[in-house]
């Protein structure tokens, strides 16, 4: 019904920055102003925010008399709709400042004016009234399968996860099943290293399980830092670290990095931050090729679906401290004349930066690194194949930082970087907080002292 009241829930889409926003404003004279504003972002029902780029007549305006209306069109089916809006503050940094900044940056780049836009800060506006102009047609019908139905689906087969591996594939399984989603990735947080690494992925040409984000860089580095999804639905080059990565190592593959994988022409990205107990976990990470391909409801179930993820990861990492009392099943025998008689694998370890290679290949690094060749020292003299997390945890030579370390994530690391690699080394889960080493080959081990 024309002029009927209504919030900002029920207009989200005209916020995806899509179609820019009319804004009017006068000076303390009554004199009016009219411009174009490249980015509105929801905050709640009742707030939004808006761009602030350049000190203009409307800046001057709104500093003056802090009274603006706005105009909003709906990108499906191009209804109109005025907000009445009073200016309230300007933040310069933070989770807001950052979300509006990332999509302003896709905007630039979709527009050709990457080298134009700035933003300065977002300045947040109280609602206080939404109206309709005229009639508006009817809604589009929504795009893909229903988001709370995929939701549903999503969520029930995560609940039934058994261990933190099963979690990450019940996660990225359902992510592409029920969202329609081709491309994913999942990343935990290195807190001492203050960096993500890549877990697992679905819809590269490789897994990419090791490599690794900077906090701060591109989508998943500034969503992991400031705790909050970013949504970009245009191609943008300040925020493309996967792209920009993939570049510098095309001509010159650095020896100790995995390749992190990506689409090189992404159109919409979205990365959902994964916390518990306000301890952040890790990043989910979405992408197509297609602009505006993520919406609103898109964002809101993958976060809601995150947050489930992260509270059952936090349970597993816990559980998997305490192995259980079960004695593992007895491993499936090794001929040791096959294993004598193969030629040796030569496993070097760096002591510097804790960087492990079989023969001539990267494997690891770091924690994860550490892991594997204490597990593979104590193989070749002692014969061990049985092990616990709570024995790792507390080795001192694996050198285990002093903020909470997830150590069965990186145990989930190692396990698919070894099957990436299809090394004669394997990992086999035996039960709560245990596991086997599998080995199938002669290991020469050679330690490489810091230099």
């Amino acid at each position: 019904m024309a002029g009927a009241a209504l919030d900002l829930d029920a207009i989200r889409p005209c916020l995806e920055g899509a179609i820019p926003v009319v804004m009017a404003t006068c000076d303390l004279d009554g004199t009016p102003n009219v411009t174009y504003i490249s980015q509105a972002e929801y905050v709640d029902a009742r707030r939004l925010a808006l761009s602030f780029q350049f000190f203009n007549k409307t800046r001057r305006n709104v500093l003056a008399n802090p009274v603006a209306e706005l105009l909003v069109v709906h990108p499906g089916n191009g209804a109109l709709y005025r907000i009445a809006a009073r200016y309230l503050h300007t933040e310069t940094e933070g989770a807001l400042f950052e979300r509006i900044k990332a999509k302003l940056s896709g905007i630039a780049s979709h527009t050709g004016m990457s080298g134009v836009f700035r933003l300065r800060g977002a300045d947040v506006y109280a609602v206080e009234r939404v109206a309709a102009v005229g009639t508006p047609p009817p809604q589009p019908a929504p795009a893909g399968p229903s988001r709370l139905s995929a939701l549903r689906r999503c969520a029930q087969a995560v609940a039934d996860a058994s261990d933190l591996d099963n979690l990450v594939e019940r996660l990225l399984d359902g992510v592409v099943a029920h969202f329609g989603v081709r491309h994913a990735m999942l990343l935990m947080l290195d807190a001492a290293g203050n960096r993500l690494y890549t877990v697992a992925s679905r819809g590269y040409g490789r897994s990419g399980a090791g490599s690794e984000i900077p906090l701060g860089e591109g989508v998943v580095g500034v969503a992991a830092r400031t705790g909050s999804p970013i949504r970009i639905n245009h191609a943008t080059v300040e925020y493309a670290y996967g792209r920009a990565m993939r570049e510098g190592l095309s001509g010159r593959l650095l020896e100790r990095e995995i390749p992190l994988p990506g689409l090189a022409e992404p159109g919409s990205q979205l990365a959902v931050p994964m916390a518990s107990a306000g301890q952040l976990l890790g990043v989910l990470f979405v992408e197509s090729a297609q602009d505006m391909h993520f919406s609103w409801d898109d964002e809101d179930a993958l976060v809601t679906l995150g947050a489930q993820f992260a509270a059952l990861a936090r349970g597993f990492i816990q559980c998997a401290e305490v192995p259980d009392d079960e004695e593992a099943a007895p491993a499936a025998p090794v001929h040791d004349a096959s294993v004598a008689g193969s030629a040796a694998l030569r496993v070097r370890h760096y002591e510097a930066d804790d960087s492990v290679f079989l023969d001539d290949d990267y494997l690891i690094k770091g924690v994860a690194g550490a892991v594997l060749w204490k597990l593979l020292s104590d193989h070749a003299r002692d014969g061990r194949t049985e092990f616990s997390n709570r024995e790792l945890r507390l080795a001192p030579e694996i050198r285990l930082p002093e903020i909470g370390d997830n150590l069965e994530a990186r145990l989930v690391l190692l396990t698919r970087r070894l099957v990436d690699l299809q090394a004669p080394v394997r990992l086999e889960k035996t039960g709560r907080g245990r596991f086997r080493l599998c080995v199938t080959r002669r290991l020469q081990l050679v330690p490489v002292p810091r230099a």
